[in-house]
């Protein structure tokens, strides 16, 4: 079944400047297409980054952590499996024994044996360690079972968190979520690890406040490389403040100061860490980092991440390589099965559902969300991926990806409210949501969820659009824009990479190894240098007309020495 119809359309421009004449005007206009009308509103300082004093309960919570140090109390932080709650576990632990906590470790939650996040049964294997406060990054809002289980063991507990809360909240001694409630703070984009950096800002201002600091005070900015490889993996939308906070980490790393596990993970990733951009960390840091939760343990990811020796942290970071290579193989098998689960729907020529809903029972629960938001991508469909918590087991763990105008997680919130015995628990973002329900009312799931995404979904929303910042000149085809539009994010969700568009004459086109991408060299219509051009999964076997109308990015061209450009082609269509 071929995806829906593309449509590129070009973004509204709104009025902007002036900016000065280093600024060339399409990025001028690329800025402004995004919200970013003068000089100053894209100005990142890492001083106009919002202060923690808004986010709610913030102040209680460095209260509370404050008073555990003082104690010498043993803090655990809980983190969580993907790479947000790994960065986030990082932040925490390093950062607290920076501003003077001496005894603190960690656990993650293993996905098979625990679930996700502070559950009753990993509160069961803290036990042994004998904490006195837990910190939870990166989850804890719907964790209302493993709460309890904790505070009836006498345990203090500190949630930190950035998803939806639910209708109740769980009985933790303070919550800090920008999501809960509206506590003023601007931003509720934070991902998991820029909230609890949230907390250990107002906790080194408490401390000061207090006299604690009898030498130089903590410099927090050293654990922003790692505030920035979360933000952008995590697919938050990068606001201004998340922009500054991404920004500041991508210094750090471009300068060499990043964390040794990081480090050690661009190198094997081959990316050139001087001019690192969110794009390296999104599609080579990020996938690294999240495969140990995966497929493993993340416990090694956070082992990475906590490495202080060069030597270790590069060993660290090869086991990761290697179950990262597991991953990628084992997804592209997942991916062509649900491409074929999808042909061979019964429907017309042509239709798709609304909602697209998918189990195997051979399918990995660590890898079904990536399944997800690759159909999702390809259809332009909400889709729910499912597969068996473990091995034979009746109960489905499902990830949920979403396009622009679907909530998702209101969707799972409405499903569940007319149809309360169907979803075990659920949880998430907009465009993002996970849940549980048991294999045996699968079917009845789908039809609660089809109903409901189709009462909101109009057929308009269900057509795919790809934006376009417009043309540019032939002289513009070329390294230095390349150059400026590399460094000139970061871009990522929110706060797109900028994509052209063109009528391109074909020089030559042929298939890549493996039959699955298509290597063009493509001429402007209007003149110019024939230019080397890649479309990744565009391999169809189908010959390509003459001329064909292109959404592109600029990119640069670095392979073997060259020092050009290259097109990646996002889509294309006849001219």
């Amino acid at each position: 079944m071929r995806p829906p119809a593309t449509r590129i359309v070009r973004r509204a421009v709104p009025a902007f400047g002036p900016w000065p004449d280093s600024v060339p005007a399409v990025l001028q206009r690329i800025y402004a297409a995004r919200g970013v009308l003068t000089p100053a509103d894209g100005e990142l300082r890492l001083a106009r980054l919002l202060p923690p004093d808004a986010l709610g309960q913030v102040d209680q919570a460095a209260a509370m952590l404050a008073d555990a140090i003082a104690s010498d109390a043993h803090v655990v932080v809980v983190g969580d499996f993907d790479c947000d709650g790994a960065t986030g576990t990082a932040v925490a632990v390093r950062g607290l024994r920076l501003l003077g906590a001496r005894r603190v470790s960690y656990q993650v939650p293993h996905r098979a044996r625990h679930g996700y996040g502070l559950s009753p049964a990993l509160v069961d294997d803290l036990v042994p360690m004998a904490p006195d406060l837990l910190l939870t990054v990166d989850s804890g809002i719907a964790c209302h079972a493993g709460v309890a289980a904790a505070k009836a063991r006498g345990w203090r507990v500190l949630v930190t968190d950035h998803h939806l809360p639910g209708e109740t909240l769980p009985d933790a001694d303070v919550i800090v979520d920008p999501n809960l409630g509206d506590d003023g703070f601007p931003s509720k984009a934070l991902a998991g690890v820029g909230v609890v950096f949230y907390l250990l800002l107002a906790l080194r201002r408490h401390l000061r406040d207090a006299g604690a600091f009898t030498g130089p005070e903590p410099d927090l900015s050293v654990l922003l490389d790692l505030v920035a490889v979360g933000t952008v993996a995590d697919l938050v939308p990068l606001d201004y403040n998340n922009r500054l906070l991404v920004s500041a980490g991508l210094r750090r790393l471009r300068n060499g100061q990043g964390q040794p596990g990081l480090r050690a993970l661009i190198e094997l990733a081959k990316r050139d860490e001087s001019s690192l951009t969110a794009a390296d960390i999104g599609f080579a840091i990020g996938p690294r980092l999240n495969a140990a939760g995966r497929l493993e343990d993340m416990a090694l990811g956070i082992e990475c991440l906590l490495c202080d020796d060069p030597h270790r942290a590069r060993e660290l970071a090869g086991v990761l390589e290697g179950i990262n290579a597991e991953r990628r193989d084992l997804q592209q098998q997942m991916v062509d099965t649900a491409e074929a689960l999808v042909a061979n729907l019964p429907l017309g020529e042509g239709e798709l559902p609304p909602v697209l809903c998918l189990h195997e029972p051979d399918w990995h629960p660590g890898v079904v969300g990536l399944v997800a938001s690759r159909l999702k991508d390809r259809l332009h469909r909400p889709v729910f991926a499912f597969a068996p918590a473990e091995p034979g087991s009746p109960q489905l763990k499902g990830s949920a990806r979403s396009i622009p105008g679907l909530h998702i997680r209101d969707v799972l919130a409405a499903v569940d409210a007319c149809h309360p015995d169907l979803i075990e628990r659920f949880g998430g973002h907009a465009m993002a949501a996970g849940l549980s329900l048991d294999a045996a009312k699968l079917d009845a799931f789908r039809a609660a969820l089809e109903a409901r995404v189709a009462s909101l979904l109009t057929t308009e929303q269900l057509r795919s659009e790809l934006l376009s910042d417009g043309e540019l000149g032939v002289q513009e085809l070329a390294r230095p824009l390349a150059e400026q539009l590399r460094l000139a994010g970061p871009w990522g969700q929110g706060f797109p990479e900028p994509v052209f568009d063109g009528v391109f004459k074909v020089l030559q086109s042929r298939l890549l190894s493996g039959g699955r991408h298509l290597k063009l060299s493509l001429l402007c219509e209007r003149g110019g240098v024939p230019l080397s051009a890649i479309h990744f999964g565009g391999g169809t076997g189908e010959p390509l007309p003459p001329r064909i109308h292109v959404a592109y990015q600029l990119e640069l061209d670095d392979w073997n020495g060259r020092q050009g450009v290259q097109l990646l082609v996002r889509h294309w269509q006849p001219a």
